[in-house]
């Protein structure tokens, strides 16, 4: 038996709640390479924030474990790249939402889907980083590909107080780039600056409908709001300028036009996290291991057990939440 938070539906109820599972109820892939991994850390992500409350339909079949990332060490392999006692580390892939995911004290997933755990890097402090670092990364990386250096100018990061970007503040910095950090939270503006932020802004002076092309203000962006937001920011940059567009928060729709593509060759680099390959996954934990001030991580994370993953994903959702939430799931 193993304990997991479970997420079930039935007529037009829908539940979550801490329960009880016996082992042989994890799910069994199609193909051969399945891992049995004794997880250890998982996180909460907005993502899991929806899974949790039921605000919007993330789950796609129940019975479901949420969470979409985790870190542990192999308990049983049917893949020979991973042997008993192997630490490893999981993001995306669908687990939490269409296979059970890591908030729970066990996992069954394909081989393809994990990665070894990094060196220097322990369980606790990848799921400190957990997808919100990842995807920073996957962005940083992006922008580094088109050319974007610290040489171009500054980096505008919306949803600064957010996992995402919290992460991406701190890792810009420390890859000797000037951030701007947008926040509708003012009042942390000294959390951002104490990560690396060189400026803070309001985020209300760019997230209501603007002019189709404005003043040059950043050289890039990493924006995980969309929305009239990731429209404005589009707008504002200089030429040649580009953007990393990771996230949803303000809304799904981009109300822009052409005019920034066409008339300063700006580019939309769209981030998906889910379904890197594995080359590219661990070309990001690498770059992450090697650029994250571990001793900062303490500033980002605030660690909580499984119980209270379910109060806290409401808190999530309802914007009371600074950073990143690792979840214990042993106690």
């Amino acid at each position: 038996m193993f304990k997991c938070i479970l997420i079930e539906k039935e007529s037009e109820t829908y539940s979550a709640r801490v329960a009880d599972i016996d082992e042989t109820h994890l799910p069994v892939s199609d193909v051969p390479g399945d891992v049995l991994v004794d997880v250890q850390y998982s996180t909460l992500n907005y993502k899991d924030g929806l899974a949790i409350t039921g605000k919007s339909p993330v789950v796609r079949s129940f019975p479901m474990v949420p969470g979409i990332d985790f870190a542990g060490t192999v308990a049983q392999s049917d893949d020979p790249r991973y042997a008993q006692g192997d630490a490893v580390v999981l993001n995306g892939w669908g687990v939490g939402e269409t296979h059970w995911g890591g908030l729970a004290q066990k996992a069954r997933v394909r081989g393809d889907w994990l990665i070894p755990l990094p060196k220097g890097l322990t369980a606790r402090q990848a799921m400190a980083v957990g997808t919100a670092g990842y995807t920073a990364m996957l962005c940083i990386l992006a922008l580094e590909r088109h050319g974007i250096d610290a040489s171009r100018g500054d980096v505008l990061v919306t949803g600064a107080s957010g996992g995402v970007g919290s992460f991406a503040i701190a890792l810009l910095a420390r890859r000797g780039y000037r951030v701007v950090a947008s926040t509708g939270k003012l009042q942390e503006a000294a959390y951002l600056q104490e990560l690396g932020a060189a400026e803070v802004i309001d985020r209300a002076t760019i997230s209501a409908p603007g002019k189709p092309l404005q003043k040059e203000r950043w050289a890039a962006a990493i924006d995980s709001v969309g929305g009239h937001t990731l429209a404005n920011v589009c707008a504002s940059l200089r030429a040649d300028g580009a953007v990393a567009a990771c996230g949803l928060a303000q809304g799904m729709e981009l109300p822009a036009t052409v005019a920034p593509f066409i008339l300063r060759g700006v580019s939309l680099l769209g981030i998906n996290s889910v379904t890197r390959p594995f080359a590219e996954r661990q070309q990001a934990w690498q770059a992450l291991a090697g650029t994250l001030d571990l001793g900062a991580l303490d500033t980002i994370t605030r660690e909580i057990g499984l119980d209270a993953a379910i109060p806290a994903a409401h808190d999530l959702l309802e914007g009371r939440v600074r950073g990143r939430i690792v979840v214990d799931v042993t106690r």
